[in-house]
């Protein structure tokens, strides 16, 4: 088990880039965290790389208009690589088929200036889903019916956001990744864009490339998230270190963002197989 660390200045120099979560970790769906963007702002001053690596379900210039909402400040980072641009990727290798999307209105810029043909389930030949249209009220159970008629269609599903679930402010809201799972257990076939898989961390790291010059050795790029499915085994997977926030979604579960429970936080790495390289509270640069 790493120790848990208080400062974020001391780690940082043993890295170049930094593949940064956005929510849970800079912000919580309402308002940005601002020791999470000092640190960034600073890793950047000292030359380092920023980017920000979400699985939110929309473009990149979509995720920085939330951001500025939010309070982010764009000296916090670099550039925006989201698994909504990896969706539209594969959108793109699929012309001429029609389109059911499941999801709310909110994230249809994911198919802003694609040639798009939508149609309903009965007779769309491919699904986008990138959330529940409602996750106000809500839950996977609600979509039993859609996802059978999917099945019975064999409909091949992209999966524009792989989270289980999301903070906004003090409440967990469930995504896309929660009905993809759902299909997969009914036997559909699901691609999931977005973190922990491979793709999306390739488009990371191209372009920390282009921004420095040359694509950074792994060895000198850190991950950073709060979340073991998603942030720590993608990490671990696509080779790269990895920082821990213990602050996001699995705070409670693991003895709350104060006092973590250190058998807790041993019990999590171990089932999932992976271990980060260090464990923070919350991301700062120095202790507050």
């Amino acid at each position: 088990m790493p120790k848990i660390i208080e400062k974020f200045g001391p780690l940082a120099g043993a890295y170049d880039v930094l593949l940064c979560d956005v929510w849970g970790v800079v912000h919580n769906g309402v308002t940005a965290f601002s020791a999470a963007c000092d640190a960034l702002t600073r890793f950047r001053m000292g030359g380092g790389t920023v980017v920000l690596i979400t699985n939110a379900p929309r473009p990149g210039v979509s995720v920085q208009e939330f951001l500025d909402d939010v309070g982010v400040p764009r000296e916090a980072y670099d550039t925006i690589v989201s698994s909504g641009e990896v969706t539209r990727a594969v959108i793109v290798t699929r012309p001429g088929q029609r389109v059911f999307h499941l999801g709310p209105q909110r994230d249809l810029p994911i198919f802003d200036g694609l040639d798009i043909d939508f149609a309903p389930v009965e007779a769309a030949d491919y699904v986008v889903c990138s959330g529940l249209i409602d996750d106000t009220v809500e839950t996977p159970d609600n979509y039993r019916e859609i996802l059978s008629a999917m099945r019975a269609r064999a409909l091949f599903m992209v999966c524009a956001n792989p989270d289980i679930f999301v903070e906004r402010g003090d409440t967990l809201v469930y995504c896309a990744g929660a009905l993809a799972d759902n299909y997969v257990a009914l036997g559909g076939e699901v691609l999931y864009c977005g973190k922990p898989h491979a793709p999306i961390y390739q488009a990371a790291l191209t372009e920390a490339g282009v921004l420095r010059g040359a694509v950074p050795p792994r060895s000198r790029v850190l991950a950073i998230g709060d979340s073991i499915r998603t942030d720590l085994k993608g990490a671990a997977s696509f080779g790269i270190d990895y920082l821990f926030v213990v602050s996001g979604i699995h705070a409670e579960e693991l003895g709350g963002r104060e006092a973590p429970s250190i058998a807790g936080l041993d019990a999590a790495f171990a089932a999932a197989n992976v271990a980060p390289a260090a464990v923070m509270r919350r991301l700062g640069w120095r202790k507050r």
